[in-house]
């Protein structure tokens, strides 16, 4: 009976979702989700633990799916489906509280949990990449490229794939143009938020260019580069990307240019001598400790050992004389 009322419910908030009353369904929910709770039915509670994320998520209620996720607990004893869904919906929330890292884990902890089959969950598994791959943007990774060579997940992850581009590449340009061209699908994802977060690393990427290539340019040279609007945008850029730590150089106001500081060249000074010094150091003392470590027997000892070899030859030329003579009188009969 459990089983069939979770799917009720199911069937029920996907009718209200369809037709765009999904908020009206959420009181309900709610009243429901606390008779599971109060009856110990672990399927219901995880199915309608995920219908009330999923309802709070569809209006962007952050705040109060943040809330009842704190305050409740996922059934240990769950169908593998829904926990796969409850914890994408974790990463989408903590990815909108910047909590990138966790989110990611989260994610690919749902894909992993997914049904593998090639055809089998596509569209939660495309909404998973979806998301994964903007997170991991934001924390500075590069998805790998296999993932957007997959048979059936090509064409949809298409858009995607010309974010990662231009974020790869810190083409500004190119990362307006994609996002323009695909705001509508960003949108019906709810990833727009997302990756319009992303300006910002797409800029550090090209600083970090123009930081490699050029020792001294121009602020309205940057701005060209970076399709900024004024040079007074490129240096508050370039000044946030200084305090940053994302490249190490200084700003000229008055000539208005970019002067990156020359790198430490490592192995033209003589550090590269004192650490082989020090490895030679080390090996010599170890040698020199493990010479000292080694016991040599006594004198004494010595002559025991000579005194028993002795013997051992003796005894050894005995038995073969007594051999001899056993051969001899062998032959005399």
């Amino acid at each position: 009976l459990d089983f069939f009322t979770a799917r009720a419910y199911f069937y029920l908030s996907l009718a209200y979702e369809r037709v765009g009353r999904l908020s009206e369904l959420r009181s309900e929910l709610l009243a429901a989700y606390r008779t599971a709770c109060l009856r110990h039915d672990s399927i219901g509670q995880a199915l309608l633990l995920n219908l009330l994320l999923r309802n709070y998520l569809a209006y962007n209620l952050y705040d109060q799916a943040l809330k009842l996720v704190q305050k409740t607990n996922f059934p240990e004893s769950r169908p593998n489906a829904q926990y796969a869904r409850y914890l994408f919906y974790i990463g989408q929330i903590k990815a909108v509280y910047l909590q990138y890292s966790d989110s990611h884990s989260k994610l690919m902890q749902a894909i992993r949990k997914a049904p593998q089959a090639p055809k089998v969950a596509l569209g939660f598994k495309l909404s998973a990449h979806k998301l994964a791959i903007i997170v991991e943007l934001l924390m500075g990774g590069v998805p790998e490229r296999s993932l957007f060579m997959q048979k059936e997940l090509k064409s949809q992850l298409g858009p995607y794939y010309e974010i990662t581009q231009a974020v790869r590449g810190g083409d500004l340009n190119a990362f307006k143009d994609a996002t323009q061209r695909h705001a509508a699908l960003f949108k019906k994802d709810k990833t727009l938020t997302l990756i319009n977060r992303l300006r910002y690393n797409v800029i550090k990427t090209g600083l970090r260019s123009i930081n490699l290539s050029y020792s001294k340019i121009s602020l309205q040279d940057i701005c060209t580069k970076l399709g900024l609007e004024t040079p007074q945008d490129a240096a508050g850029v370039v000044a946030k990307a200084v305090v940053d730590g994302v490249i190490d150089a200084t700003i000229d106001y008055d000539q208005q240019f970019l002067k990156s500081k020359q790198k430490f060249d490592l192995y033209s000074s003589c550090e590269p001598q004192k650490a082989l010094h020090k490895r030679i150091a080390f090996c010599l003392q170890m040698h020199n400790d493990t010479v000292k470590a080694m016991a040599y027997p006594e004198e004494n000892d010595l002559k025991d050992a000579e005194d028993a070899e002795e013997r051992r030859e003796r005894e050894k030329r005995e038995m073969a004389n007594v051999d001899d003579d056993d051969d001899g009188d062998d032959m005399l009969l």
